[in-house]
């Protein structure tokens, strides 16, 4: 979110030298400087126990294929909203997680928080967020999405944390 006037107290911000650090927005009324103003998001790449099947899913009519993800709540981990948006998306229950990387996604500016995350058995209970869903070979999921798309991207860092294991 473009921040132009300040949170706290609607004054307009303007850019103010910083000691020894880059300008920032400043709040001449609060007498405080003002950050950037962002959501935190989780993406899952959700792998089944063996780690060679992921699963890739639809979602509100679009046609191509995503990982599972969603905003973390208010006083809510990473981890906890990984676990959450796994159960509420696919009624699967995560055994296993890892932190794969953060990334930036300007269109809805985002922080998102990509992570592996290993599930119990192979039959998922979607909910209504679901339209359908697919375990697909790891290997083959690349070629499913869309190219240039943030689900290429996530699956690419996933590739390079594998790469980076073995």
């Amino acid at each position: 979110m473009n921040l132009n006037y300040c949170p706290v107290c609607g004054t307009k911000l303007h850019p103010k030298e910083q000691p020894h650090e880059a300008p920032a927005l400043y709040c001449d009324r609060c007498a405080e400087y003002r950050f950037p103003i962002y959501s935190a998001a989780v993406a899952v790449t959700v792998l089944d126990e063996a780690g060679e099947n992921m699963i890739l899913i639809r979602q509100y009519g679009d046609p191509d294929p995503v990982l599972v993800a969603g905003y973390i709540e208010k006083s809510e981990t990473a981890e906890e909203a990984v676990i959450r948006e796994v159960n509420e998306e696919l009624g699967m229950t995560v055994q296993r997680l890892s932190f794969l990387r953060s990334r930036y996604y300007a269109p809805s500016e985002t922080l998102m928080f990509h992570y592996a995350a290993t599930v119990k058995g192979k039959t998922a209970a979607p909910n209504w967020e679901v339209d359908n869903w697919e375990w697909v070979p790891v290997e083959h999921a690349l070629e499913l999405v869309k190219p240039g798309g943030l689900a290429e991207t996530l699956l690419l860092d996933y590739e390079e944390y594998r790469r980076c294991r073995t």
